[in-house]
């Protein structure tokens, strides 16, 4: 699965596991959303007002797959929207504050409810998200351009 919510992970067999043993930083600087308009959908990029790089809290397991080739994967936990997200879509990345990050790595911190306390919207004042081209929709392109506010 791509994306967990992090409502409810902890009762979630599926995650449940990963979450007190498995967890692990997803870093970026920068994610993308699209937003439903009469003209169809606009992706927008959603980045920290500094422009530093951030995590989204993750969750990674390794298993065997029927040849016994070791397949390993992981899982972004998305939450609620915060005031900035939500004009655009119904979900963020849990984004964690840097304060927050070695607590979410503690192998120690293995109860599900001290965890997921973590897992709340980011701050949307420490954040911008400007529209950006339509290629970012192809996985082809691959250039700067596709971080270039439109308007």
């Amino acid at each position: 699965m791509i994306n967990a919510r992090a409502e409810g992970i902890g009762d979630k067999p599926s995650f449940r596991a990963a979450l007190k043993k498995r967890r692990c930083l997803v870093p970026a600087n920068g994610y993308y959303e699209w937003k439903q308009t009469p003209g169809g959908k606009v992706p927008y990029l959603f980045r920290l007002r500094d422009r530093e790089q951030f995590a989204f809290a993750g969750l990674y397991e390794s298993w065997d797959d029927e040849n016994g080739n070791a397949v390993k994967t992981y899982t972004s936990i998305t939450t609620e929207p915060n005031g900035l997200a939500v004009e655009v879509h119904n979900r963020m990345p849990a984004i964690l504050p840097r304060q927050d990050e070695e607590e979410w790595l503690d192998p120690e911190a293995a109860d599900a409810a001290q965890v997921t306390r973590l897992l709340r919207p980011y701050e949307a004042y420490l954040m911008n998200s400007d529209p950006v081209s339509a290629k970012v929709g192809n996985p082809s392109n691959n250039d700067p351009s596709l971080i270039v506010p439109t308007s």
